[in-house]
């Protein structure tokens, strides 16, 4: 599935806006046909946005059920004989779409793209209604996981992840237009001979098996420095330009699919950036030398968007990465929106691209929600047909993500169970399928502290061993000399696997303006006390390449939980951007080299 792109063949019409939009707790509008016509009691709601806290009270934010969204769009006169696809970005967590009141597509996973070929159904120069009916109800068989439950106050969602449960369309709706015989993937792998880049191309097409593919490869100033011919090819670049931390150089392949007549019937630009990854011991390799992370765990939030992606926020955040010296983050927990990938690998920054498996641990969620009495992997919870939405969920972000130069590292899973046979077996076929998928970066998955260095059976499946710990904070709570000791004991029986260790989480909740003498929890100068206690634990051990604070900043919550004040607080930039004393902490060990002036 190739993303929306404009080119000489091609044409996109983004359909962001205000639509109608209805809340359906009742899920009346499946069966009385709103998708059919004008949407009976409908208000304006953004495109993209989480609907949450765009309305006002408790009714929309704690929505459970359908939500439904409908617009109308003029096809362009001149589709006329083409193509034309609906696409969504992304639907949280479950979505039906309609074409003036007929099915088109449903999809389930709320943040990977769907489409829908609505040739037959559009007349070019004409409108056409476009409705789509978002649902947000989790179970045990959906990533992420969760449960419903009725009460005397309606349905109630239960979830295991802490952030907040946003939904609704929080990316783009396109119609896109292409020729009946068209590309439909274009997959590239890079590798290096020496001082030269080596490009390995594959194409996918649908219709006349006698139009031909011919591949130009340019570099960023527009020279064509290799060619190539036929559906699957070789494209070496002598002197390569090789995509690095800081230096997102990127080529264009232009992919042309050619008529025997040699017309060129369907062209798409693919971005290349020429790098490796590689494991080599405990040594994380990027083109040949080893690489240490430094950054964050992040989260698609902020204030009234919810997780609808924004430019501006996009490009802020970057600049704040830049800024402190953060070379890398994670997608934590889901992944994000094309544009960010796209950003990261303009900017040389490296990505674990996380699938949206969060909460598939019952022990932790009780600790952190309460008793709630249910069995991780069992044939009433995580079971086979969860494995296999576990599956999906993997297949469709490698196949979304996998031209990414920024994308050095695969994460399946964040804090599941991990210490158990159970889980043991229901890991080990969707590691077999993320290697069967990609063979060319590694792959590992998020251990939480209830699975210490001993216990953990998950992690010997893993390339590189990632851990989520907080000594000092959950445990050893303002005891930071208790707390590197058994930090430093913990994290010296993990080296000893012989595997990179990347420490994924670690952070302590901070309330911006908080200050006291000595470091107390909360207190800005804890944090980074905190902070620091950590770094002198990872300093000590050379098998660690990687260190992402948990988180870039503070994000939404639960709105029914008492463990959290005003959503989690361990950022280091408040939820609106603004540094705390972290933040200047962190730059001075991330970017020492940075001008200070103001």
């Amino acid at each position: 599935m190739l993303r929306p792109q404009d080119t000489a063949t091609r044409d996109s019409k983004r359909l962001d806006g205000v639509w109608d939009f209805r809340l359906d707790a009742a899920g009346d509008g499946r069966r009385e046909g709103w998708a059919a016509g004008p949407l009976p009691g409908a208000r304006p709601m953004p495109v993209p946005a989480s609907y949450n806290d765009v309305l006002v009270g408790s009714v929309g934010r704690d929505h459970v059920g359908d939500a439904w969204y409908t617009t109308t769009v003029r096809v362009p006169r001149g589709w006329a004989g083409r193509r034309v696809v609906l696409r969504f970005d992304a639907a949280t967590h479950a979505a039906v779409a309609y074409v003036d009141g007929a099915e088109v597509a449903r999809h389930t996973g709320g943040y990977t793209p769907f489409e829908a070929d609505v040739t037959d159904r559009v007349r070019p120069g004409q409108e056409l209604r476009v409705s789509v009916v978002v649902n947000n109800e989790l179970t045990f068989q959906t990533i992420p996981p969760g449960v419903v439950h009725d009460g005397p106050a309606g349905r109630r969602q239960q979830y295991f992840h802490d952030f907040f449960n946003y939904a609704g369309l929080h990316r783009s709706v396109w119609l896109t237009s292409t020729a009946a015989t068209h590309l439909e993937d274009v997959t590239v792998v890079t590798t290096l001979d020496g001082t030269d880049g080596v490009v390995a191309y594959t194409t996918v097409t649908a219709g006349d098996e006698e139009h031909g593919v011919h591949v130009t490869l340019r570099d960023a100033d527009g020279r064509a420095v290799a060619t190539a011919t036929g559906a699957a090819g070789t494209l070496v670049v002598p002197e390569v330009h090789r995509w690095g931390v800081g230096d997102g150089y990127l080529y264009d392949a232009h992919v042309e699919l050619v008529a025997p007549d040699g017309e060129v019937v369907d062209d798409y630009h693919q971005s290349v950036g020429v790098r490796t990854v590689e494991v080599r011991g405990t040594q994380l390799l990027l083109n040949g030398a080893p690489v240490h992370l430094t950054g964050f765990g992040k989260h698609e939030d902020s204030p009234v968007r919810g997780k609808g992606h924004d430019d501006a926020y996009l490009v802020h955040d970057f600049a704040l990465l830049d800024w402190i010296g953060a070379n890398s983050f994670r997608t934590s927990h889901y992944p994000y929106a094309d544009e960010v990938y796209d950003m990261a690998d303009r900017e040389g920054v490296l990505v674990i691209d996380e699938v949206a498996a969060v909460g598939q641990n019952m022990k932790l969620a009780g600790g952190i929600f309460g008793g709630q009495g249910y069995t991780t992997f069992s044939p009433e919870t995580v079971n086979e047909e969860s494995r296999e939405a576990h599956a999906q969920a993997i297949r469709e972000l490698f196949a979304r993500d996998k031209n990414h130069p920024s994308v050095i590292l695969w994460s399946i899973a964040n804090e599941p169970e991990s210490d158990t046979e159970e889980a043991r077996a229901y890991f080990e076929p969707l590691f077999a399928l993320a290697r069967e998928l990609d063979t060319t970066r590694p792959v590992g998955f998020v251990n939480v502290m209830l699975a210490p260095h001993g216990t953990c059976r998950v992690s010997e499946l893993a390339d590189v061993v990632m851990l989520n710990r907080y000594y000092g904070w959950y445990t050893h709570t303002g005891d930071l000399v208790g707390a590197e000791a058994a930090w430093l004991a913990e994290l010296t029986a993990w080296a000893t696997d012989g595997k990179p260790i990347i420490i994924t989480e670690y952070g302590a909740d901070t309330v911006t303006g908080l200050h006291s003498l000595t470091p107390q929890p909360w207190s800005e100068e804890y944090q980074v006390a905190y902070l620091e206690m950590n770094h002198r634990v990872f300093d000590a051990v050379d098998a660690v390449v990687g260190e992402q604070v948990w988180n870039f900043a503070d994000f939404a919550t639960s709105s029914t939980s008492v463990f959290r004040v005003d959503g989690n607080k361990k950022g280091v930039f408040t939820r609106d951007r603004r540094p705390k004393a972290a933040a200047h902490a962190l730059r001075r060990r991330w970017n020492p080299k940075a001008d200070r002036t103001p």
